[in-house]
């Protein structure tokens, strides 16, 4: 069931945690689930659905060798975690895995990073950990109705905050333990008029306000990136630093909480200017063994390190 964020009366009125960063308005923000997707992008036409579903047969049948190996490297790190950790610690574990969902991630990216997020979370579940797999984009290009009814409203402000419509996805809730793979929810991740704009900060607390809201005492969350946050409406107006400075505040008040251990894999990119914890690959085809390799990481990690 999709669900529209909660609407501020007055532009700014509702800022992030962060005191120097705000949207303009949130009226036009969509939280949704993967299966309502089409309410709010649209049903797609003949050759679109076409492309959609020769990209998910590439997923299910074409990647048969990526994903043996990973099976294997799967297998393997199971048997390291369940050597070091119990049931109950196990199960006193929730993972959260954040997908930058930006208009760079389109095709094998996003292909692979469809994959990944299949096999990462029938890993972790097989194991009795909590997985959610969620996404991150904006409805619109070009800054959508919020960068409209700026462009409309009398005496408009100047740096009127974030400026385009925020698109946050979930594809697979935590309370869902099913250890099935090649869900149709994935399938909404390929679609290719999902990859917009990524405004990273604001998706990174949307992502740990879910983990502080779940029972289980450890909470990790990992964000699947190609980049850094872009959204040229809301850069345009506000300075080329103000996604980038939001998402580095963010990051910042994450790890200072302590209650949420946060880490990055980048795709294409390294991310430890904004991530503590994070690692990288080159080519999307290395992306399942280095979240599995991140993940056995951080499960075993000892927090007083």
């Amino acid at each position: 069931m999709s669900e529209t964020v909660a609407v501020p009366e007055e532009p700014n009125s509702c800022p992030s945690s962060d005191l120097s960063y705000a949207p303009y308005t949130t009226k036009f923000d969509v939280v949704v689930t993967a299966a309502d997707l089409d309410d709010h992008l649209g049903y797609l036409g003949i050759r679109d659905g076409e492309q959609l579903e020769q990209a998910w047969q590439e997923l299910q049948s074409g990647l048969s060798p990526w994903r043996t190996k990973l099976h294997l490297l799967a297998s393997e790190a199971d048997a390291r975690i369940r050597a070091h950790l119990s049931a109950a610690e196990r199960a006193s574990t929730v993972v959260s895995l954040l997908f930058d969902q930006s208009g760079s991630m389109r095709g094998q990216k996003m292909l692979f990073a469809a994959a990944t997020a299949d096999l990462a979370r029938e890993f972790l579940v097989t194991l009795g950990i909590r997985c959610e797999v969620l996404g991150f984009t904006t409805v619109r290009w070009r800054g959508g109705k919020s960068r409209r009814r700026w462009k409309w409203r009398l005496g408009r402000p100047r740096k009127p905050g974030r400026l385009n419509d925020l698109l946050h996805v979930i594809y697979r809730d935590a309370d869902d333990v099913r250890t099935s793979t090649g869900g149709p929810e994935l399938k909404q991740m390929l679609r290719h008029d999902l990859p917009k704009e990524n405004i990273d900060g604001e998706a990174l607390e949307w992502a740990s306000d879910r983990l502080r809201s779940r029972p289980e005492p450890r909470k990790l969350l990992i964000v699947l990136s190609d980049g850094a946050p872009v959204d040229d409406s809301t850069l345009l107006e506000n300075g080329p630093t103000y996604l980038a400075d939001h998402l580095r505040a963010v990051v910042e008040r994450i790890d200072r909480e302590t209650v949420i251990e946060v880490a990055a894999l980048g795709i294409g990119y390294a991310a430890h200017d904004f991530y503590r914890l994070s690692a990288h690959v080159e080519a999307p085809a290395e992306l399942g063994a280095a979240l599995l390799r991140l993940l056995e990481s951080m499960v075993l990690r000892d927090r007083s390190s």
